[in-house]
């Protein structure tokens, strides 16, 4: 579902009234007519269509993303993806505070990149990365990967975040990642690895032992690129379960 087929960010139109919309054949913004709706919340909805087209033509993220309710953000996922930087993160530990991060991945525009801790892993490479995304896909990374990051580093990530973890609920598909990806189908070349496990190769990293750094990098870019299938999966999931179209 792209956004040009939402009409739930107008105030007075939810989810009953954007429904009947789609039943009555306005399933997108160039199919609407006010007849369905009350005079009112038909200029409240042609005021948004015509001020949609201006955001989209600048490839405003940020409008949508505060347009829509938190538990419709997924909706932009259709019409922005292309743009999305997919990232997930790997550390010592579980507290921001005292633990620190190990290697961040980001799948964007096809092609996948690391940073690593001692190496080229900083707030300024972080910066040049995430702050060039327009959208940023994640599993947990609300309450995870971008309190850490921003703990760590002081940078600054308050741009328009699709958290795959609430999406998957919205099916309700729990647990983690992994287990995620394993009931819906997506396989890893590496599926006996685990987050503790990389905690772990981080460590046999630091004491020399050879190959742990590449497992760990191997295992932290499979996890930013398989957020791009599953965001794919999900998202069209809730499509074919929300849209009348």
């Amino acid at each position: 579902m792209r956004v040009e087929n939402s009409f739930i960010p107008v105030r007075g139109v939810g989810e009953k009234t954007e429904r009947s919309l789609w039943e009555a054949g306005v399933t997108h913004w160039d199919d609407f007519r006010p007849d369905p709706v009350g005079e009112t919340t038909a200029e409240r909805i042609q005021s948004f269509i015509d001020e949609g087209y201006d955001r989209l033509a600048d490839g405003d993220v940020t409008y949508f993303d505060q347009a829509f309710p938190n538990s419709e953000q997924w909706r932009l996922y259709d019409t922005f993806s292309e743009d999305a930087c997919f990232f997930d993160i790997e550390t010592t530990g579980l507290d921001h505070h005292r633990d620190s991060v190990t290697t961040v991945s980001f799948h964007q525009g096809g092609e996948t990149e690391t940073l690593v801790q001692g190496d080229d892993l900083s707030a300024e490479s972080l910066r040049a990365t995430l702050g060039e995304a327009d959208l940023l896909v994640t599993f947990n990374g609300k309450r995870f990967d971008v309190p850490f990051l921003e703990e760590s580093f002081g940078v600054d990530l308050d741009c328009p975040h699709l958290d795959l973890m609430y999406t998957c609920k919205k099916l309700d598909l729990s647990g983690g990642l992994k287990e995620i990806e394993q009931s819906i189908g997506i396989e890893r070349d590496r599926p006996d690895i685990s987050g503790r496990d990389a905690v772990r190769l981080w460590r046999e990293h630091e004491r020399g032992v050879d190959g742990s750094l590449e497992t760990l990098i191997e295992y932290n870019r499979e996890d930013a690129v398989n957020l791009r299938t599953l965001a794919d999966e999900v998202t069209a999931a809730l499509d074919e379960r929300v849209f009348v179209g």
